[in-house]
């Protein structure tokens, strides 16, 4: 067995892990990983995480529970660890004992797999007390050692080339060719619908995403990013900053130099161009989980350092969450509660749904390697190469103020789906946890606003599998029909922000953002060119107003003066044909609690 005091050891070479990773005479030899007994040089396929899941059950069956939580696309099961010495192994047993749950993923891009190796690894050293003592009696811990199966099975050695080790790794993405990590909001992975399903049972306190990030060769060894921190409820915020510094201070006892930030240049592949903070938009973990009212920590190992370092401060990490969340979860929790009961009460509130980071620098010293730039032969462009061999701290300027971009005044009743709409964009709600009701009958015209794109941005290609949205313009008082089968969303609700989140249409993770509303905003019906000139001339005719309006607009619009199809549209736009729906946005909002 690999003791606690060896993993932990300040070291950082290769030679300092592989000497303490034999396991000792005393240790259950069935629980050890094929990472331990390599020396950290390889992981295992997914039949070791099968094999383990129920070793581990077998080993602790009062402390460990494996369960099967979806089945990927490709047809392997996706398997969970609850954790706990209260006994405590199923969703419904935590919640009636308020025992705080931290839920740690490993793989969600299946090359970068420290996660399952180091979670397996603290998990032993936790119930053998070698770890976080005491930590498993005041919580529960849900372990997912690889959230992409399908993408860990796609073995190569060259999966991750910017990446030291192990030998082989998995694939970024899933069988489907999802990023699971662009896809909390929509969901569109059957992966990520099986996690989000998980996490409504569940209900974890914090949701922890392990990670190894790209990026160029510096000497810092990790990140630890938390939310909220920049943004959701400002009082929850102090237990996501708190968590945040407690395990920063951990690893910096442990001979790590981790940051708060997302270690990437903001010109790439430029040193000189510094770093910038931001807050993650709600396709991600970090900002997803904010939405929920519930932390969320992104550790991001960084990729240039080997194997055994990597697992071992990915095991650093873990086990300092297992020692946090034992000591402040209840603390947590109820803070966590008192921020579900602010959120179900925005009703017009004005909420920030995107934010930004200023232009506000400070200079920092952040330490490096000698580098030179110069022009590629190969490429034609700039190409940078580091020096390991001689450290150098760079002086270089960091943009860490984060505030809110766009707020929007809450709805104060909630929003109305019509029934057209009504069966997906429940199927997508229900995936969220999110409460909404079906009207039983038809309310006939009623107040409501409505939101009318005034300009729309079509994504130039593909990502994600969607034709992305961009729209501008206001919600705006209105009188709709609105029948039997639409769908009332009241705000009213501890997921208000998520609810937000993915039905304002000026938000890029919402439903029209990614594209969903797509159809709406294409026009369908038009007039032959002969018979628009008919229309126009009638329209002059018939209008003295309506021409002056056209004479201005040609003598002040030059680009529409010079197009045709702009002229008589102008014209088509001011006829009974017209579609009134054209870039309607179908979804209202409504300030009736219905």
């Amino acid at each position: 067995m690999i003791r606690s005091a060896l993993l932990l050891a300040l070291s950082t070479s290769a030679v300092s892990i592989s000497a303490c990773a034999a396991p000792m005479a005393h240790a259950a030899p069935d629980l050890s990983t094929i990472a331990e007994r390599s020396r950290f040089q390889s992981t295992g396929h997914y039949d070791e995480v099968i094999a383990l899941c129920a070793k581990f059950q077998k080993a602790y069956p009062k402390q460990v529970r494996c369960f099967e939580f979806g089945r990927t696309p490709e047809g392997r099961p996706m398997l969970a660890l609850a954790v706990s010495r209260t006994g405590a192994l199923t969703a419904q047993q935590a919640r009636r004992r308020g025992l705080p749950v931290l839920l740690i993923q490993g793989g969600i891009h299946a090359g970068e797999i420290d996660g399952k190796d180091a979670g397996f690894l603290a998990l032993r050293e936790a119930l053998e007390n070698q770890a976080a003592p005491g930590a498993l009696d005041q919580q529960v811990l849900l372990f997912v050692p690889v959230f992409n199966v399908d993408g860990h099975e796609r073995f190569g050695k060259w999966n991750r080339p910017n990446q030291r080790g192990p030998v082989e790794m998995g694939w970024r993405t899933t069988a489907q060719n999802y990023n699971l990590n662009r896809d909390y909001v929509k969901a569109d992975a059957p992966e990520m619908q099986a996690m989000l399903a998980l996490v409504n049972d569940w209900d974890p306190l914090a949701y922890v995403d392990l990670h190894v990030t790209d990026g160029a060769k510096f000497q810092p060894d990790v990140s630890i990013q938390v939310e909220p921190v920049h943004g959701g409820d400002e009082l929850l915020r102090q237990a996501g900053g708190a968590l945040q510094n407690a395990v920063m201070a951990d690893l910096k006892k442990q001979g790590s130099d981790p940051k708060p930030y997302y270690i990437a240049f903001a010109e790439e592949d430029n040193p000189a161009s510094g770093f910038m903070d931001s807050m993650s938009t709600p396709r991600f973990s970090t900002g997803y989980f904010p939405l929920r009212n519930r932390l969320a920590m992104l550790v991001e190992t960084h990729s240039w350092k080997d194997y055994p370092t990597r697992v071992r401060i990915t095991h650093n990490a873990i086990v300092s969450l297992l020692s946090q969340m034992a000591e402040h979860g209840r603390e947590w929790s109820k803070m966590a509660r008192e921020a579900d009961a602010r959120a179900a009460a925005l009703n017009g509130a004005a909420v920030p749904l995107t934010y930004k980071t200023t232009d506000k620098v400070s200079t920092i010293e952040f330490a490096g390697y000698e580098y030179t730039r110069s022009k590629s032969d190969v490429s034609g462009g700039p190409m940078t190469h580091y020096d390991e061999s001689k450290p150098q701290v760079w002086t270089v300027p960091l943009r860490d103020e984060v505030v809110p971009d766009l707020l929007v005044a809450a709805p104060r009743g909630g929003y109305l789906v019509p029934a057209a709409q009504a069966a997906w964009v429940g199927a997508k709600l229900k995936e969220h946890g999110i409460s909404f009701k079906v009207l039983a009958a038809d309310l006939g015209k009623v107040d409501v606003e409505t939101f009318r794109a005034e300009k729309t941005t079509f994504g130039k290609q593909s990502f994600e599998g969607h034709q992305a949205l961009k729209v501008e313009g206001e919600w705006q008082h209105d009188a709709r029909s609105v029948g039997k089968g639409a769908l009332f969303v009241p705000i009213a609700q501890a997921k208000s922000r998520l609810v937000m989140t993915m039905l304002e249409p000026r938000v890029d993770d919402s439903l029209l953002g990614w594209g969903y509303f797509n159809n709406a905003f294409e026009r369908k019906e038009y007039m032959e060119e002969y018979v628009a000139e008919d229309v126009a001339r009638e329209q002059l005719a018939a209008d003295p107003a309506l021409a002056a309006a056209f004479q201005q607009k040609l003598a002040s619009d030059p680009a529409f003066a010079a197009n045709p199809q702009a002229r008589l549209e102008f014209f088509a736009r001011r006829h009974a044909s017209w579609d009134e729906r054209f870039n309607l946005y179908p979804v209202m909002r409504t300030a009736q609690k219905l």
